[in-house]
């Protein structure tokens, strides 16, 4: 008996170490954080820690939303306000190089913007307006593609920056394509900018934002990103745990908040192009080139998921081009501003949802395919009439060209929803102009970019 009792402790310290790796992290020093969701291996324990009676250290450690805002409408009419602001100034030529985008109108303009990058960060429109990203911090200069160790990064490599617990401004020495061995795990207060060079996140791992916060992705070249997992991943200079199974998304945001994707271009990844999830909230997803994707955009975790709630995301400015599907968004629970976006190609639909999220559709331009059956701009995924007609999806302004139709719903507009559509998205007959740079800009030093 007593031979049989000195292995019971070597017993119950292997059940507790495969309980935490079902949950993603084991970290060093036995840090314990949630997983990535929506990958089968982790679906099971999320959806747990989403009832109502989950655990006090599970709550504990997905904490109250931050970053959402009480009244959204304000901050929808406070985007009009900047689009119509940027476009008058181009109409008086007050920029030669104005388009009526008020983030590149922000900076572009400037031949000088490679030694003033940090001005982007002042730049920011809706709800991620606040991400800083790394703008009080140094600069780091990636200088190396390669990622043979995700525990042990290589100094000048693309993951030793973002790892770090400064603020960074991360910047790159030259064109590189960086195949990543397993997710690129974010630290706060990080900028990862491609401007100038040309740079691909491609054939790996991709980008995962993960309890964080202020983060600023712009001028990347995101695709044919894979699942990875089952590995030691490390995610700051002192912590590092095992990885299970990612999904492959482009960027995975996960209960985060003020972040900000901007002039990307993203397509054919194993999972979605952008995902928001758990929770996350105050997020802009601007100037981006999305191609070649099924399931492009999902924006919220489940329908009983009601940290979702507080989810605000703006969506602007992009060009969602050839070989979509669907999920331009696919929407839960939050408010969505769809704002001045070209929408091109979708084989299903463009805009969907469930669970009463808050659309608000303006000056967009939409064409429809030639599929007579997939004419509809939205779709109430599984939802019966009867629930879906009180939500509020509105559309305000879009141009819905070849037989390309909105069904609108809810039984009328918030006094301040009405204000903020009074004020009107820029004409959707500019969506050519003001999203003629979508996707990567080819930016040289001493020119506008």
């Amino acid at each position: 008996m007593a031979k049989n009792l000195k292995f019971l402790p070597l017993c119950v310290m292997g059940f507790l170490v495969l309980l935490a790796g079902g949950l993603g992290w084991i970290g060093a020093g036995g840090k314990i954080s949630a997983a990535r969701t929506t990958g089968a291996a982790r679906r099971s324990l999320i959806e747990k820690a989403e009832s109502a009676n989950f655990s006090t250290t599970a709550r504990s450690e997905l904490g109250p939303v931050i970053g959402a805002v009480d009244d959204p409408e304000k901050v929808a009419s406070e985007v009009h306000m900047a689009i119509n602001a940027s476009t008058t100034r181009r109409n008086l030529a007050f920029l030669s190089c104005g388009t009526g985008n008020p983030i590149d109108d922000c900076w572009r303009c400037d031949p000088n913007w490679q030694t003033e990058r940090k001005r982007l960060a002042d730049c920011g429109i809706g709800f991620g307006r606040n991400a800083i990203g790394g703008r009080d911090g140094r600069y780091y200069v990636v200088s190396d593609p390669s990622d043979d160790d995700a525990v042990n990064p290589r100094p000048g490599t693309l993951r030793h920056a973002v790892i770090q617990d400064e603020p960074l401004w991360i910047v790159f020495k030259r064109d590189m394509v960086i195949t990543l061995k397993e997710e690129l795990i974010m630290n706060s207060f990080k900028t990862i900018d491609g401007r100038g060079v040309n740079v691909h996140i491609a054939n790996g791992a991709c980008i995962t934002i993960q309890f964080v916060t202020n983060i600023i992705i712009h001028g990347l070249h995101i695709h044919d990103c894979k699942p990875t997992g089952n590995a030691m991943v490390r995610s700051s200079p002192s912590h590092y745990g095992w990885r299970t199974m990612a999904d492959g998304d482009g960027v995975s945001i996960f209960s985060s908040s003020h972040i900000w994707v901007d002039h990307c271009s993203l397509s054919n990844c194993a999972d979605g192009l952008v995902d928001a999830i758990m929770g996350s909230t105050a997020i802009t997803i601007s100037n981006n080139y999305f191609t070649h994707h099924n399931e492009v955009m999902l924006l919220g975790h489940s329908d009983s998921y009601d940290r979702d709630k507080a989810m605000q995301v703006t969506i602007a400015f992009n060009h969602f081009g050839e070989g979509l599907i669907q999920r331009m968004p696919r929407c839960r629970h939050g408010y969505f501003h769809v704002v001045n976006n070209d929408y091109t190609h979708w084989e299903m639909y463009a805009i969907g949802g469930s669970a009463d999220p808050t659309i608000n559709s303006q000056g967009n331009r939409y064409l429809a395919p030639t599929n007579p059956f997939a004419k509809e701009v939205t779709k109430r995924v599984e939802t019966n009439q009867n629930i879906w007609k009180g939500w509020n999806w509105r559309s305000e302004g879009d141009l819905l060209l070849n037989g390309a139709f909105f069904t609108p719903s809810g039984a009328g507009a918030s006094a301040s929803y009405s204000r903020a559509s009074s004020l009107g998205a820029k004409s959707s007959s500019m969506v050519a102009s003001i999203t003629s740079g979508a996707g990567v800009l080819s930016c040289r030093a001493g020119s506008q970019c």
